[in-house]
Order: C-alpha cells, then structure tokens, then sequence
C-alpha cells in the first residue's frame, strides 16, 4: 500500500485504539501483579503460613451447584479464571478479524515465532523429564504471561519500537491459542457426552441470541453459565467456557457502536487485570519453600525442565523460528526490529507466571511435583524478566525517523 492512500485510516484507528488501551493496561497491571505474587511468596514462608493455606482451601460459604466442598482455591481457578480467558477468547477473535492475524503476510512471522516459542520449550521439559508423572508437565513452560512481558517492555521505552511491541502481542495471542488447545486436548479428565452436549446447546444458543440482536451482554450470562456447567461435566477444564464465549463473540457491530470483542474487553479489561489476575497470583504463587520436596523423585528435573523452558527454551525457539521464516522468504522483519530485538522479546517471552501456574495445577494433581513446577515457573520468569531488562537495556535507541514511525503510521503501510 502507498503512502499516500488514505483508505485504511479508518480501520487503522479503529483497530490501534484497543491495541494501545491493551498494551498500558497490561504494563500497569503487571506491578500489581508482581506485588501480589511477592505478598503470596511473602505470607506462605512467615510464620502466619497456616493461615494463608487454611484461607484458600476454606470451603464457601454459601454451597456452590456442582461443586457442593468448592473451596476459595477452586472458585479463584475455575471460576474467576474463566472470566480471564473470555477476555483471551475476544482479543484472539478480534486479532483474528481485524488485527494482526487477520492478514497471512502479518500474521506469519508471529505465528513462526509462537509456534517455536512453544515447541523447544516442551521439548527441553521432556528431555530433562521422559517418563511420567513428570512427563505430564510439559506444557507448562510453553506459556507467555503478556502482562508481565509488556510491562518489562515498557521500562525499556524508545529502545523498543513499536513493530517489536505489536510482534510480542501477536505472538502472546498465538500462544494464548496454543496453550488453550494443550490445555483442552491433553489436560482434560476424558469426555463425557453430556456435558459436551449441554456445551454444545449453550453456544447454539449464544448463537441464536445473536442473531436475534440481543446486543446485551447481562443476557448471555445465562448460556456462559451453562456452558461452564457443561465443560464441568464433559471432564474440560470449566474455565475454557470463557475462551469459547469469546471466538463466537461477533467482531462487527450492525450499527455505529463498537462490536462486543471491543467493547466486552473495555469493559472487563480493567477488572481482569486489577482483580482476577492478582488474585489468582494470590492463591498461586505462595510455594512454602520449607514444604518443597527436594528429594523427591524427578522433583529437580521438574523444576529445572520448567525453568530451562522458560529461560532458555522460549528465547531459542522465537529466535530461531523468526531467522528460518525470514530467511526462507515467508515474511520480513518489522519496521525498525532486528534480530537483537526479537532476541529480547524472546526471551522477556520466557515470563509465564499466570497461564504456567494454571497449566501447572493441571498437569501435577500432587503437591510434590506442582510445587517444584512452581518454583519453576517463579524462578525462569523472574530470570527471564531481569535478563530481558538487562539485554533490552543494550539496545540502540533508535534513529529520530523511525522513532517517528507510530503505530498508525506503520498499520498504514501495513507494516508492524
């Protein structure tokens, strides 16, 4: 496209507002995140220890259908969790519409680099673990947390154009796709036909009610409801419901007012990222180092097939991943990246913490094991954020002319 055309200035704004909205949002969540993870570290390793594990295993007050013994933990994890993955569902829907998906030529350097980001981790986790129980842990390395990743980005400021910030998100989103489809396909406890059914019902009903331009989203509580009940009873993680609620989203709006996966993210964004997010990392990251079994069999190798994962695996694999789609002619690099760029970017990927921790609970159903898996996926995120810093800090700022290059500018010319 030439300069000079005017055409898709429309669809630029409309598209980099959420993009910009996402990117502060995710940068200020990431220090209230990382203040709730410190305080879970913190309260599990003090003296009032007892107390912040009677808390979360404390079962509800009020009996919950389904789930008649649910403790605080488990409506943290399947509950709240399924409001974060809504949002996941809607940023994929719109990325995939209108973003940086919707286009092969954009999408394929994010999608080489997701897709090496989240093999050569799983592979350096089953090296080190090749039989189970530990075997099972492999996808928990494979995960990106985006707003730790964009908060590490943002203290670099100009060294990071804007190409390399677009490619971390679009990566983020391919991974967020990946680590769904793990998660349903390899961590599900079997199928059952009624749950899938009664699932299967809710989306045609999300549907029906679409097309009947039910534009409310107080109305489709109701069928996110039973969707949930039914991937509950199918044997899927129940919080994935959200991530389904957000694909059959509609990316266009029949009027002037914006469509639901911009809207419904505008909405929930903030919560998601200054409730639900801390406080899983709340109810998550207290690993009691005391308590951890050292001497386990295989405990090391799990944590150090997590850490080595994050750390060096996604780093590795992005990296790598990029220079074959380049040099193989599939796409460029963006406006103003080099490979010492993407090199940071992978490795500021190795950050897991939310989704690891999540994937992890699902992968290790003892304590022994997801509490090495833990201490994993704490240690190679703090050491994948401080070393991304660190190399990031070592990047050139750039020159004044691309500097000037704004992200409006460089979707214009359909570039990152």
């Amino acid at each position: 496209m030439n300069r000079g055309e005017g055409k898709r200035w429309p669809v630029t704004q409309l598209a980099l507002g959420p993009i910009t909205r996402f990117l502060k949002i995710e940068s200020a969540s990431s220090l209230l995140l990382l203040g709730a993870a410190v305080v879970a570290l913190a309260w599990a390793n003090s003296p009032a220890a007892p107390g912040y594990h009677a808390l979360w295993e404390s079962t509800l007050p009020v009996a919950v259908p389904l789930l008649p013994h649910a403790t605080l933990h488990l409506l943290v994890n399947d509950v709240l969790m399924a409001f974060f993955f809504l949002v996941v569902g809607l940023e994929i829907r719109r990325e995939i519409h209108s973003g940086e998906l919707a286009d092969l030529k954009r999408a394929t350097l994010p999608l080489a680099a997701a897709l090496g980001g989240m093999a050569v981790p799983a592979l350096i986790f089953a090296a080190l673990n090749p039989r189970p129980p530990a075997l099972q842990g492999w996808g928990v390395p494979m995960a990106t947390d985006i707003a730790f990743a964009v908060g590490v980005l943002s203290l670099l400021k100009k060294r990071v154009p804007a190409g390399l910030r677009i490619l971390l998100l679009a990566l983020a989103v391919i991974d967020d796709i990946g680590g769904i489809l793990v998660i349903a396909i390899f961590y599900s406890d079997g199928l059952g036909p009624s749950g899938l059914v009664l699932a299967l019902g809710a989306a045609v009903l999300v549907l029906s009610m679409q097309r009947l331009e039910l534009r409310s989203a107080w109305l489709y509580l109701a069928p996110g409801a039973l969707m949930w009940i039914g991937m509950h009873e199918a044997g899927v993680h129940p919080a994935l419901s959200g991530v389904t609620l957000g694909l059959l989203a509609p990316a266009v709006s029949p009027d002037d007012r914006p469509p639901p996966t911009e809207s419904i993210v505008h909405a929930l964004h903030p919560y998601i990222a200054f409730f639900i997010m801390p406080v899983f990392a709340l109810a998550n990251a207290g690993v009691s180092m005391g308590a951890l079994a050292f001497d386990a069999p295989g405990a090391l190798q799990v944590t150090a097939g997590v850490g080595g994962g994050l750390l060096v695996g996604k780093p590795v694999g992005i990296l790598l991943a990029c220079f074959v789609a380049v040099r193989s002619g599939l796409c460029a690099l963006p406006r103003g990246v080099t490979y010492a760029g993407v090199g940071v970017v992978g490795v500021v990927a190795g950050i897991g913490f939310t989704v690891a921790i999540f994937v992890a609970n699902l992968a290790f159903p003892t304590p022994e094991l997801l509490g090495m898996a833990k201490l994993g996926v704490l240690a190679g995120s703090i050491l994948a954020g401080l070393l991304g810093y660190a190399l990031g800090r070592l990047l050139p700022e750039p020159d004044a002319h691309i500097t000037a290059v704004t992200l409006e500018q460089a979707e214009a010319t359909d570039e990152y």
